[in-house]
This record gives structure tokens, C-alpha cells and sequence, in this order.
């Protein structure tokens, strides 16, 4: 029986039903009928532009993003999928901040409800830097569907390892 290494910690019940899927090759066939196309955010500009307007939605008293890019080298050296960066350093007689969001570009390719989930969650990191209850909740209330589109994104990634992309 494989590892389901992007489903550790779900229940035997998801699991199992995971399996089932993945046995009567159906888990793409499910992916695409939830999630159909891939989204347009191709480019680092868009990306950055889309992250601002959920940012300027939901988080209106946080501090600013610089830069939000795609990045070629976050699965291989992180082992994750987006990633929260926080500078602080004192110029001059000034204290400067910056805040940088980088998300593996492999979700260049993917539906926007993936890519939203990433964001949103990188965006959450603004506010709570740990994975506590209050992050998740945070998370939840950027985006109602967040627990969902995140085991869905986990099913494609699982799909990914096995098969290959479905974008």
C-alpha cells in the first residue's frame, strides 16, 4: 500500500476513500470535475496584484507586501508550497520592514481555488506567524472553503506524484 504523504494526519475514512479513487484511476477524472480550468495569475506582476486585493479585502490593517513572486525553488529546498518572508532592519535613523510572499511556481498551473488557499494562507502569516487555532481561523475567515480547497489541493498534489499534472 503507498504512502499518502500529503494526507498524513487525515482520518483512516478520507484516506481510504482516497485509495479507492487512486485504485480505480478516478482521483484526476474528481479533480477535474470540481476544478476544470487552471487559473490566468501567470505572471509575478499578476500575482502580486492578486495577493494585494485579497490583502486590501480582508487584512486592511497589515502591514504591506513588497514582493510576491513565484518562485522555481520552493518544493525542492523548503518542501513547501508557499512561503512567508519578514525583513527588519534599521536604515539610517528609520526602521524598515518588509514582507515578501513567495509561492512555488508549480501553482501557476492549477485552479484558482489552489492558488487563493496558498495566498490566503501565506497572507495569514502577516498576522500569526505559527499554525495555531487563530491562524486557521484567520484563514477560514479569508476564505470560507479554505479546509476544503486545501485537502482538494493535497488530492491534485497526490495525483501529481503519481500520474502527472492535470493543467
Amino acid at each position: 500500500m503507498q504512502e499518502l504523504k500529503y494526507l498524513i494526519g487525515y482520518p483512516e475514512n478520507v484516506t481510504s476513500q482516497v485509495r479507492q479513487l487512486i485504485d480505480n484511476d478516478k482521483l484526476g477524472e474528481t479533480l477535474l470535475k470540481k476544478y476544470p480550468l487552471a487559473h490566468t495569475v501567470r505572471t509575478d506582476k499578476a500575482l502580486y496584484s492578486y495577493a494585494v486585493d485579497i490583502k486590501n479585502a480582508s487584512l486592511k490593517q497589515s502591514q504591506p507586501l513588497s514582493k510576491v513572486i513565484y518562485d522555481d525553488k520552493i518544493k525542492d529546498l523548503h518542501h513547501a508550497l508557499g512561503l512567508h518572508t519578514f525583513i527588519s532592519r534599521v536604515q539610517g535613523g528609520k526602521h524598515k520592514a518588509k514582507n515578501e510572499i513567495r509561492v512555488a511556481s508549480l501553482f501557476k498551473q492549477v485552479p484558482l481555488e489552489f492558488l487563493r488557499m496558498i495566498v490566503v494562507h501565506e497572507l495569514a502569516h502577516l498576522k500569526e506567524k505559527e499554525h495555531n487555532k487563530a491562524f486557521y481561523q484567520l484563514c477560514q475567515h479569508m476564505e470560507p472553503c479554505y479546509h476544503r480547497f486545501e485537502l482538494d489541493m493535497r488530492l491534485y498534489l497526490t495525483h501529481m506524484d503519481l500520474v502527472g499534472k492535470l493543467y
